[in-house]
């Protein structure tokens, strides 16, 4: 059993009957009253979004989550199969419990899958840092800069992301896989 005070992003606990992940969480200190958490949270199962209140006094139950290192192997329609390196078992893993995640996903990528203690997949964690290969852009027009805005290019894998006016078709990047945003040219 955890506190509110134990509540921090990325959390997993049990909640009305679903398992919920912490979005982003507020304490909150009135000046008249008790204080309480505020919660934005993301159905696992479902995806649905919801903010919920807590009472500093309410206990809540943490969901212990298993990862395991697996390899992106290929995909095959709505299905990703992946790899276990310790046991070189396959799975295969439906499209929305991976989400927007998967035009980050390139053949032979190391990831991690998080199950939950009856072996259900909650998702997957991407490296921090990915390599694609810019498939198509606007072309580079002369006067445009480095600094400033950017231009709309689309990577290898479907991926639409904003770069420098001066990357180009079949220009390597390096993509944040958390905010989705170009770093720098690989």
């Amino acid at each position: 059993m955890a506190n509110t005070s134990d509540i921090r992003n990325g959390m997993i606990i049990e909640y009305n009957n679903g398992i919920y992940e912490v979005i982003d969480f507020l304490h909150v200190k009135p000046g008249k009253g008790g204080a309480f958490v505020r919660t934005k949270m993301k159905n696992i199962r479902t995806g649905q979004v919801i903010d919920n209140t807590f009472r500093t006094s309410e206990k809540l139950t943490e969901v212990r989550i298993e990862k395991t290192k697996n390899q992106f192997l290929y995909r095959e329609g709505d299905l990703f199969n992946f790899m276990d390196t310790e046991t070189y078992e396959q799975l295969s893993i439906p499209k929305d419990a991976i989400g927007d995640l998967d035009k980050y996903l390139m053949d032979g990528m190391e990831t991690k899958i998080r199950f939950t203690p009856d072996k259900e997949v909650i998702g997957i964690e991407l490296p921090i840092v990915v390599e694609q290969l810019i498939s198509e852009c606007e072309p580079n027009v002369k006067g445009n800069t480095a600094s400033g805005s950017g231009k709309v290019a689309f990577t290898e894998t479907g991926l639409r992301i904003i770069v420098p006016f001066f990357v180009e078709a079949g220009t390597k990047i390096r993509i944040d896989t958390r905010t989705g945003e170009y770093i720098e040219r690989a």
